[in-house]
């Protein structure tokens, strides 16, 4: 048994993954993806004990969220979905996307492929839409960019999500002043996922990160969840690193029991 599934119940959650179709239509300009269904991660999660999983849209599809929620339905509330939408989206197709087990939209500020933006205009579209359905609002965004995303978020009207370690690198100084953000963001109740660790400045065993993840677990306390980035698009397909390799990070940083408490509760954000 891995040191990942060590002392882990059946129902563990892997709160960041993706699904690809060689075969669907993608945005030019990124990676190509080739097919990593649901059916591997599952499986390759099953392994680890880990039964639910967190799909979110890829950049490379944009606002077609069909294979998300075409995986989504093959076994009905087993999983949850984050999808990335268009603001004139109708009302309809939102429902529609809650009852398949979407929680969230995604904004990506970062992928040669996501949203280049005027955040502060996307988030007035889309808040009160948010809200109706009590969905998150999920960030992947660099440090530089946290100190506006906490302006927006300041009111709390709408729950925070920060994707991979809120983009807080290795390279990121101490008193950058993207941590007073993410002391903002985390006061006004925003959520962090431990996750993406090669994206930021990191190398396996990501040792330089654990300093960073234990200086924001004071700020987000229970607020937060792992997701093991599958299937690491920042890698060439055949030199994906070990699904456990992501988790081991958290292990370090907060301790087995506090690493493992986290890992088997389903997060509210997610109900």
């Amino acid at each position: 048994m891995s040191d990942l599934a060590q002392g882990m119940g059946e129902g563990g959650w892997d709160c960041h993954v993706h699904v690809f179709d060689a075969a669907a239509p993608a945005r030019p300009g990124h990676y190509r993806p080739v097919d990593r269904p649901l059916a591997q991660i599952e499986a390759t999660a099953l392994e680890q004990r880990v039964r639910h999983l967190v799909l979110v849209q890829p950049s490379v599809y944009g606002s077609d969220n069909t294979l998300m929620l075409r995986a989504l339905a093959l076994e009905p509330g087993r999983h949850r979905g984050v999808a990335v939408v268009s603001n004139d989206i109708a009302d309809a197709e939102l429902d529609a996307m809650h009852a398949a087990g979407v929680r969230g939209v995604r904004l990506n500020l970062v992928s040669p492929v996501g949203e280049a933006i005027d955040s502060a205009r996307r988030f007035a579209a889309l808040a009160p839409r948010l809200r109706r359905l009590n969905w998150h609002l999920q960030w992947y965004a660099d440090a530089g960019q946290l100190p506006q995303i906490a302006e927006l978020h300041s009111a709390g009207s709408v729950t925070c999500v920060l994707d991979h370690l809120a983009g807080l690198g290795a390279q990121v100084a101490d008193d950058h002043p993207a941590w007073r953000a993410a002391e903002r963001l985390a006061a006004c109740g925003a959520w962090l996922k431990l996750s993406g660790w090669y994206r930021l400045d990191a190398k396996a065993p990501y040792a330089s990160l654990v300093p960073r993840i234990r200086r924001l677990a004071g700020l987000f306390g229970e607020r937060m969840v792992w997701g093991s980035d599958w299937p690491h698009t920042t890698f060439a397909p055949e030199a994906m690193p070990p699904y456990a390799e992501t988790w081991q990070p958290v292990v370090e940083a907060l301790g087995v029991e506090a690493a493992v408490a986290l890992r088997n509760r389903q997060p509210h954000i997610y109900l």
